[in-house]
């Protein structure tokens, strides 16, 4: 197998290539350090907070040209291959030296104050722009800079500049853009990389076999988890298989049954499909995060990560997914009820390794609810996450998120709501005994999950929508 010791991607236009770099190190610290490009800003290191937002530009797989932003916080540079980085720093120059119209728009509707969330917002306003959503305004404009925090503006003139921008847009001198960038990006090299200890195959037969011949190297997908070991804890990765690449891992599929996820499909690209299961996934999904966590964070990785407030793991409980997992070339099927053995432990292997997940659609007659509550609306974690599926014949399957050590179902609860909804909630006093943290008592949570279960029953919305009071 032919290696290239070298990562290619494109940067403000410019062509890199890096082979001394360590390709574990985080995209924001790269962009400061080394190129000198400090208009990218470090808020939380942690990809809450949005100062650090860049995009990425690439090619999809009809050669279509994709924009989505990401928290160059923690995105290692090794995921950079075969895109283009365009930071705040590069919009004035690849637009003949004026002002890109997200820029000009901030200064007309006096959309800045301190200016240190500024790069973040014209960043992640700048996709929206490119999406064609700038013409919307209002609720799309506020879901594109849900990730973004300013403690200055109120976000007013930020939604107006949002707005502002389509009015200033220029359709050819965009296009212009657009051609040229899909023209570098179709030139870069695309052959399986390794540097140093981290490996970035195109296949996974490739794939399955480094992890054969290193079990212990870390698996990295979107990093929305990983990248917090390396700006948090100061973890030195080590080896490292990044499967953004695989071929295999990339595919999202379906039949009249079931939604196939491959492992390296990012919540973005299989929202519709997940959406169109059942609009409480939709609204559940689009909470999941914020857009720059939804371009890069994949299911399997929040499934592989097995954080008990993981906001997917409810409803995949519910829907009794199935994980397909791979070990060299041999493959088995594990539900994910049966997945996880404790807290943050699970039955994978070493060099074993998700490969995708299968989300089983609603049959006839069946019934679904999904519900999350945070302390606000936009990007905030659970201090419960639940979903419930009763079948036509009755059979409940319910999933519950911030209840116990792992995402976890509630067998006794299931098993005696044929009995009567009270008789249900009884059983999740058997089924859970939840911890109190700073999100919430243990007394808070296990009154929210029977009065979910209530509402579900009572078939009171909305569901995915819900907060938690003040």
């Amino acid at each position: 197998m032919a290696l290239r010791d070298s990562l290619s991607f494109i940067l403000n236009g410019e062509r890199v290539s890096l082979s001394a770099e360590d390709p574990s190190r985080t995209l924001l610290t790269w962009l400061r350090e080394r190129r000198g490009l400090v208009g990218t800003k470090e808020g939380c290191a942690e990809g809450d907070c949005g100062a650090c937002t860049v995009v990425l530009a690439q090619l999809g797989a009809s050669g279509e040209l994709e924009y989505q932003p990401v928290n160059a916080c923690i995105l290692c540079i090794g995921a950079l291959e075969g895109k283009e980085v365009i930071t705040v720093d590069g919009l004035k120059p690849l637009n003949g030296g004026q002002p890109h119209p997200v820029q000009q728009a901030m200064v007309d509707c006096h959309g800045s104050q301190c200016g240190f969330c500024t790069p973040g917002f014209v960043m992640a306003l700048y996709v929206h722009f490119k999406d064609g959503g700038a013409a919307g305004g209002g609720a799309s404009a506020a879901d594109a800079i849900a990730g973004n925090l300013c403690r200055c503006t109120g976000y007013r003139p930020i939604l107006e500049a949002a707005e502002r921008a389509s009015q200033l847009a220029d359709a050819k001198r965009e296009a212009a853009e657009d051609d040229a960038r899909r023209k570098r990006l179709a030139e870069l090299p695309k052959e399986t990389t390794r540097v140093g200890g981290f490996f970035s195959p195109l296949s996974v037969a490739e794939l399955a076999g480094f992890l054969l011949e290193h079990p212990k190297a870390a698996i990295l997908a979107g990093g929305t988890d990983a990248g917090l070991w390396i700006t948090k804890q100061h973890r030195d990765l080590g080896e490292v298989a990044y499967v953004g690449r695989v071929a295999e891992l990339k595919r999202l599929s379906q039949t009249e049954k079931a939604v196939e996820v491959g492992a390296a499909v990012t919540y973005a690209e299989a929202y519709d499909a997940l959406a169109a299961i059942h609009p409480d996934i939709g609204e559940l999904l689009r909470r999941l995060g914020a857009v720059q966590v939804r371009a890069t964070g994949t299911l399997a990785g929040n499934i592989a990560n097995g954080s008990p407030i993981g906001d997917s793991m409810p409803v995949l409980l519910a829907l009794d997914a199935v994980l397909l997992l791979q070990k060299g070339a041999a493959t088995r099927e594990v539900r994910l009820a049966d997945f996880y053995t404790g807290y943050r432990k699970n039955v994978l292997q070493a060099g074993e390794f998700i490969r995708s997940v299968r989300v089983p659609k609603l049959g006839a007659g069946a019934r679904f609810g999904a519900y999350k509550l945070t302390k606000r609306l936009d990007q905030d974690i659970s201090a419960v996450c639940a979903a419930f599926h009763v079948d036509a014949s009755g059979a409940a399957r319910f999933g519950f998120g911030g209840m116990a050590a792992t995402p976890a179902r509630a067998p006794r609860a299931e098993k005696r709501y044929a009995e009567g909804i009270e008789a249900a909630c009884a059983g999740l006093l058997e089924d859970f005994k939840p911890l109190s943290d700073q999100r919430a008592s243990a007394w808070y949570r296990i009154t929210t999950a029977q009065a979910l279960l209530r509402k579900f029953d009572a078939r009171v919305g909305p569901r995915a929508l819900l907060e938690v009071a003040p």
